[in-house]
C-alpha cells in the first residue's frame, strides 16, 4: 500500500491538538476554584465531567468507525470539541465548565479512537513502532507547552499589553477571568482542524481481524477473563495518577506554599510534562536493555518518594518534586499497555478498547481526591495517590506476559 505522508502528519497534528487542549485542565484547576468559588470535591468533578467522556464514547467509536469512515469521526469530533470550547467561551461558569468538558472529551476521546490504526496505514505497518513513538513525543512536547501558553496569555491580559493575539482577545474576554482566553484559542484551533481535515482526502484503513473491535457480547465475554480486569485496573490507576498529579498540583503549591497558579504553578505543571517527555526517550533506550516489568518497577519506586517529597516537604522542595514525578511517570503507559496486548492471544481490538476506556481512572480518582481534600485536606486527599502507585508498583511482579519485549541481549542469544 501506498504510504500517505500527508496523513501521517495531519494525525501528528491532531496529537498534538488532543494534548494542548486534554492537560490545560490542571493548570487550571486554582483559577476554577477561585473564579467559580468551588470546594475541593466541586472542583474534582471537572476533570471527572473530561475524563468520564473517554468511558462513555470510547467502545461505540470503536464500533462506529467501522460503520463510518475515519474522515467523519474526526470531522464530528472536532465539531462537538468546537461546541464546547465556544461554550465555555461564552457562558464561563460552573455549570457551562462541567458540560464543556464533558463534549470536548467526548471529541478527544473519539480522535484517541480513531487516529492509532490510521496512523498504521497511513505511515506504514512498517514504521509503525517508530510513528508511534513520534507521536508519542509530539504528544508530550504539546503537554508541556499549553501551560506556558496560558500563562502567557493570562499574564499579557492582565497587563493589558496590546500585541498581536491579545489585542484581538481583549474584547471578548471578562476583566476577571483572563484564563477563558485559552478556550476562545481551543474554538479556533477546532475550526482550523475541522477545515484541513475536511479538504483532506484518507486513506482506506484495513483492520486486521484481531484489531477489530467485536460486538458487545466480545467485549463482556473479555471482562470475566481475570487478567482483562487487572489491566483495565491498571490503566484506571495511571491516569488517574497522572491526572492526580497534574491537576492538583498547581493548587496544593498554591494552598499550602502560595506559589502564584499562574505563573510558578503554570511553570510547574509545564515541567511535568516536559520531564515526562524526557523520560519517555530514556525509557525507549532502557526497553532495550531490560525487561519492561523490571523497568516499570525501577520507575515507580522512586515516583513514590518524589511523591512523599512533594506533599510532605518544604516550599521549594516540593516545587522541584512534583514535576520530576514526571519524568519517573513516562514510562508507565506504554509499559502497562503493552503488557496487557501481550497477555492475551486473541481480541485485542476489544481489548484495547477496554483498555481505553480505563481512563475514567482520570474521572474517578479526581473525585475522590476533591472529596478527601474537602473532608481532610488536600495533602491527605492526594495521599490516596499512594494507592494508585502501589497497584502499578505490583504489576512489574505479577504480569505475565506471553511475549516479552525483546532486548538486544536476547538478539545475541538468538543469534548464538
Amino acid at each position: 500500500m501506498k504510504r500517505n505522508y500527508y496523513i501521517a502528519g495531519l494525525i501528528m497534528l491532531t496529537f498534538f491538538v488532543i494534548s494542548f487542549i486534554t492537560n490545560i485542565i490542571g493548570p487550571l484547576s486554582p483559577e476554577f476554584i477561585s473564579d467559580f468559588k468551588l470546594s475541593d470535591a466541586l472542583a474534582g468533578v471537572l476533570p471527572f465531567a473530561f475524563f468520564i467522556a473517554y468511558g462513555v464514547m470510547s467502545i461505540p467509536t470503536s464500533m462506529l468507525v467501522q460503520k463510518y469512515n475515519e474522515k467523519s469521526i474526526m470531522l464530528m469530533a472536532f465539531i462537538v470539541a468546537f461546541l464546547g470550547s465556544l461554550l465555555l467561551a461564552t457562558e464561563p461558569n460552573y455549570l457551562t465548565a462541567l458540560l464543556s468538558l464533558f463534549m470536548i472529551g467526548c471529541g478527544m476521546a473519539m480522535l484517541q479512537v480513531v487516529i492509532n490504526p490510521l496512523l498504521r496505514t497511513a505511515g506504514g505497518e512498517e514504521n509503525y513502532a517508530f510513528t508511534s513513538v513520534m507521536a508519542q513525543l509530539i504528544f508530550g512536547g504539546a503537554s508541556y507547552l499549553s501551560p506556558l501558553v496560558y500563562s502567557y496569555l493570562v499574564v499579557s491580559l492582565n497587563k493589558h499589553e496590546n500585541n498581536g493575539i491579545t489585542s484581538i482577545l481583549q474584547p471578548v474576554i471578562p476583566a476577571n477571568l483572563p484564563w477563558v482566553s485559552l478556550y476562545w484559542l481551543f474554538t479556533v484551533i477546532s475550526i482550523f482542524m475541522f477545515a484541513i481535515i475536511l479538504i483532506s482526502k484518507f486513506p482506506k484503513v484495513k483492520l486486521a481481524d484481531d484489531e477489530k473491535a467485536g460486538p458487545w457480547k466480545s467485549h463482556l465475554d473479555l471482562m470475566k477473563k481475570p487478567v482483562v480486569i487487572l489491566y483495565f485496573v491498571a490503566l484506571f490507576c495511571y491516569v488517574g495518577t497522572e491526572q492526580g498529579v497534574s491537576y492538583w498540583m498547581s493548587q496544593f503549591l498554591f494552598q499550602y506554599h502560595k506559589f502564584d497558579p499562574q505563573t510558578a504553578g503554570a511553570t510547574a505543571v509545564s515541567n511535568f510534562w516536559g520531564l515526562m517527555l524526557v523520560g519517555g526517550i530514556l525509557g525507549l533506550l532502557l526497553l532495550k536493555v531490560m525487561d519492561s516489568r523490571k523497568l516499570l518497577i525501577l520507575f515507580t519506586v522512586p515516583a513514590i518518594i518524589l511523591l512523599t517529597l512533594a506533599l510532605f516537604a518544604s516550599a521549594q522542595v516540593s516545587l522541584y518534586a512534583f514535576p520530576i514525578i514526571g519524568f519517573f511517570m513516562s514510562v508507565m503507559y506504554p509499559i502497562i499497555f503493552s503488557l496487557a496486548l501481550s497477555s492475551i492471544e486473541t481480541d485485542h481490538g476489544s481489548f484495547a478498547g477496554i483498555l481505553v476506556t480505563g481512563i475514567v481512572g482520570g474521572a474517578v480518582v479526581q473525585i475522590l481526591i476533591g472529596v478527601l481534600g474537602s473532608l481532610i485536606g488536600l495533602k491527605w486527599g492526594m495521599s490516596f495517590l499512594y494507592v494508585t502507585f502501589g497497584y502499578m508498583l505490583s504489576i512489574g511482579f505479577w504480569a505475565k506476559p506471553l511475549v516479552k519485549n525483546q532486548t538486544i541481549f536476547d538478539k545475541k542469544d538468538n543469534a548464538s
